[in-house]
């Protein structure tokens, strides 16, 4: 009868694992997005690319204040938008929509859903353009920038 060989796993064998599981992990959840146009300014400038993830597990979930990624409603590619309000929260007649009711009325963002807006107001196409945006249809938020006018 015949004995299988044992292998022992080496400390350099358990770091390719590891090694792999993170390059798998953060292939199937962060994306690198360039920006594209000036509605995020100050913040955020055209061309400059950002680390978006979708792993809110880890990351922390969609809240006011974060910036997210989501596809463009107007055609192919993605915009990116600061959430300024969450669902259930009501929207400062300011910045709604400009057909939208009156200052007596609430205007509610619904369960499911968040009111972006761009941080370059004037120049900004965002929900008061297009409405709530579905957080199923949010591609990730946006983990790590390099502030353009770093230095400066």
């Amino acid at each position: 009868m015949r004995k299988g060989k044992k292998r022992a796993i080496t400390g350099f064998g358990v770091f390719l694992v590891m090694t792999l599981i993170f390059a798998v992990f953060f292939y199937l959840n962060v994306k690198t997005i360039e920006v594209s146009g000036i509605s995020m300014e100050t913040t955020l400038h055209n061309h400059q690319r950002v680390l978006v993830s979708k792993a809110y597990w880890l990351i922390g979930k969609i809240q006011d204040g974060d910036i997210v990624v989501m596809p463009d409603p107007h055609g192919p590619g993605y915009i990116i938008k600061r959430v300024f309000k969450s669902a259930g929260e009501d929207v400062d007649f300011d910045w709604r929509p400009v057909n939208s009711p009156g200052p007596g009325y609430r205007y509610v963002v619904p369960a499911g859903s968040v009111y972006v807006l761009g941080d370059n107001r004037e120049w900004s196409e965002d929900s008061r353009k297009f409405g709530f945006v579905d957080m199923s249809t949010i591609i990730g938020k946006v983990l790590h920038f390099e502030r353009a006018d770093k230095g400066k």
